[in-house]
């Protein structure tokens, strides 16, 4: 699966239509009914938006042993010796973290099958902070390649983000850098990675989904 239904495959993702749309409308409100600073302001809002929901093309890496990102952003974390309900340790932890201006569609990290999901309801604590990894709103996504290899995604949401899309469900089958679902306003996706991969990216550094290598399959 190359493109989702749900995010849909033009260069605005889906869900961003009706925050689109209603921005959009109120602006026009304000222009009919005389209030010139109002709809200035509502041109402002109507376009951030159009720029927060944008889907770009990305440019997929072929070699099939490299890991990408799932998420655009900063690498906040990486932490050896983690673990998690879908994938047991030890595991590396990759945490990347999105403000309000990167792209927010996130990308399948290997091509392969969706073999569990879980949603968790929880809290809305800055996705940066520790706490935020067990107590906050996430939908994890378990990945099973060809040859049998998993990797993790768990989109966790933020401070300001309110509403996790899941595009997937268990047993879809996607191209590595596919679009997999969205956070909408500032959020964090966390690549949990089992020993078998190098690691590519340190603290810092700043990625683009389905695009940026962040480990490699070592054997």
């Amino acid at each position: 699966m190359a493109h989702s239904p749900v995010l849909g495959q033009g260069p605005i993702a889906i869900p961003g239509f009706r925050f689109i749309g209603i921005a959009g409308a109120l602006t026009l409100l304000c222009w009919l009914l005389d209030f010139p600073l109002l709809a200035f302001l509502g041109c402002l809002a109507t376009g951030f938006l159009v720029y927060f929901f944008r889907n770009p093309e990305r440019t997929i890496p072929g070699d099939p042993a490299l890991i990408v990102a799932p998420a655009d952003g900063k690498v906040i974390r990486v932490d050896e010796g983690q673990s998690h309900e879908l994938l047991p340790g030890p595991a590396t932890r990759v945490a990347i973290f999105m403000n309000v201006f990167d792209v927010h569609v996130n990308r399948a990290p290997v091509a392969g099958r969706v073999l569990r999901t879980r949603h968790q309801p929880g809290r809305f604590l800055a996705a940066f902070k520790d706490e935020a990894v067990t107590a906050n709103e996430q939908f994890a996504t378990l990945w099973e390649t060809p040859d049998g290899r998993q990797v993790l995604t768990v989109q966790i949401a933020g401070l300001l983000a309110r509403r996790i899309v899941p595009a997937v469900k268990e047993g879809d089958r996607l191209d590595k850098g596919a679009p997999f679902g969205m956070i909408c306003f500032g959020s964090r996706v966390d690549l949990y990675l089992p020993p078998q991969c190098d690691i590519m990216v340190n603290t810092g550094d700043r990625v683009k989904a389905g695009e940026s290598p962040v480990a490699r399959w070592s054997g």
